[in-house]
Parts: C-alpha cells; sequence; structure tokens
C-alpha cells in the first residue's frame, strides 16, 4: 500500500511517497522504498526527482548548514554532482543550485536566505529521524570541524592581533630595561674607610699601645701614710 511523509514548515513543504519493502517484513506503515519525492517553496517553482535525488539533496544541505552555524562559509558540492549549495556570491544568503540529468535542461539555481534554510533543514532532519522511513540513507556522519576551517573562520587580522601584541609589549619591555642604569652607576663615591685596628692587648703586665707603656699593676697608696 502506498504511503505518503509529509512535513511542513512556514517556507517549505516536503512529501516523500513510497512502499513498504515486503521482503524485508516491514510493516503497512513503513517506507522501505522512495519512489517519489516533492518540495514545496512558497513562491518558487516545485521540486521533485528519484531517490537519488533527495539522498543528494540532504548530502549537501545538512553539513552546509551546520558549518554556517560553526562559522565557516564554504560550498559543498560541485559542478559534478546534481546538487551543490554555498555561501550567495552577491550579498548575504545562500544559493542552491539544481542540475537535471537531462543535458538539455539548464540548472536551476534558487536563492535562499537564513530562514528558508533552516526551514529546509528541519524538513530534512525530519524525514532522516521519522522511525517510518525504514531505508538506510548515504548521508556523512557529522564530525567536528577541522583545525584549518576553525582558524579559517577567524579573520586574519583578529588572528595575528594576540601575537604582534605580545611581540610589541615584550619589546617595549626590554627597550625600557635596557634605558634603566646599571646597580654601578648608583653607588656612591665615598672614601674608603681606615682598616680596623683591633684594640691592643696586655703582654707582660703592661698596656702596650702607639706611645703608651703603663704598668699593669700600680702600688697602692696607704692614705694614713705619710
Amino acid at each position: 500500500m502506498k504511503q505518503t511523509l509529509r512535513y511542513d514548515q512556514l517556507s517549505c513543504r516536503l512529501l516523500v511517497e513510497g512502499l513498504p519493502d515486503v521482503s524485508a517484513g516491514q510493516p503497512d506503515d513503513a517506507v522501505g522504498i522512495i519512489t517519489s519525492w516533492t518540495l514545496d517553496w512558497a513562491g518558487r517553482p516545485q521540486l521533485e526527482g528519484r531517490k537519488e535525488h533527495l539522498v543528494a539533496l540532504m548530502q549537501v544541505v545538512m553539513p552546509y548548514a551546520r558549518h554556517r552555524i560553526s562559522g565557516v562559509a564554504r560550498r559543498f558540492g560541485d559542478a559534478t554532482q546534481p546538487v551543490d549549495i554555498g555561501p550567495a556570491e552577491a550579498g548575504e544568503g545562500h544559493l542552491l543550485m539544481l542540475r537535471s540529468s537531462q543535458s538539455d535542461t539548464p540548472p536551476l539555481q534558487i536563492g535562499l536566505d537564513d530562514a528558508e534554510l533552516s526551514d529546509l533543514v528541519r524538513v530534512l532532519d525530519l524525514l532522516r529521524m521519522d522511525p517510518r522511513l525504514q531505508l538506510p540513507l548515504a548521508i556523512p556522519v557529522s564530525r567536528p570541524l577541522k583545525l584549518r576551517e576553525v582558524l579559517e573562520r577567524t579573520p586574519l587580522p583578529q588572528r595575528l592581533a594576540a601575537p604582534l601584541g605580545g611581540a610589541l609589549v615584550l619589546a617595549m619591555a626590554t627597550a625600557f630595561a635596557l634605558m634603566l642604569p646599571s646597580p654601578s652607576a648608583l653607588r656612591p663615591n665615598n672614601p674608603p674607610s681606615p682598616p680596623h685596628q683591633p684594640s691592643p692587648r696586655p703582654q707582660g703586665g703592661r698596656f702596650q699601645g702607639p706611645g703608651l707603656d703603663v704598668p699593669r699593676a700600680l702600688p697602692k697608696l696607704n692614705p694614713w701614710q705619710r
């Protein structure tokens, strides 16, 4: 029995039609085989295609939105793929490019703002997380940003501000230290003090010193003796 999965947002609506995979024992309300899908936009042409087109749309839109949230603006997909998306060249916004498998059909370009991109990511995420959709989708696993991508999201002047500021402070501190006088220049020019001479010590019962020769023991005088 044919099943229809519907996901609505303010600016778009996604309809996915399919059948349960009876050979895999799926229930009647499951979708194991996608037969067609349509994406209706407000004021834009309707998009439709097969399963591989829907998967290609999810493979570029989901990682692109995750990188934009992290502040990294880069294009996902190229001219050899049916779908690619990247930042709009003129001003803000996003440019979604869809290429038909027919060679005589020119690529379709759709400009999206942030709200429309958010609605598109929302309906695709609802489809991916729907338990009724019981078939594997070749969607890349979300991985942390590479170090190069993290550095590229910071403007070059801002990245150079910290090391240049540190080098400038170090140079100023070095120049200030060179301008200070040396410790020897700060010492006063006082004459040297005379060397310390030890006190004279008694030798042989007399105190001897420079110009001094006094007996150590003087005779006692009797005040009553005349």
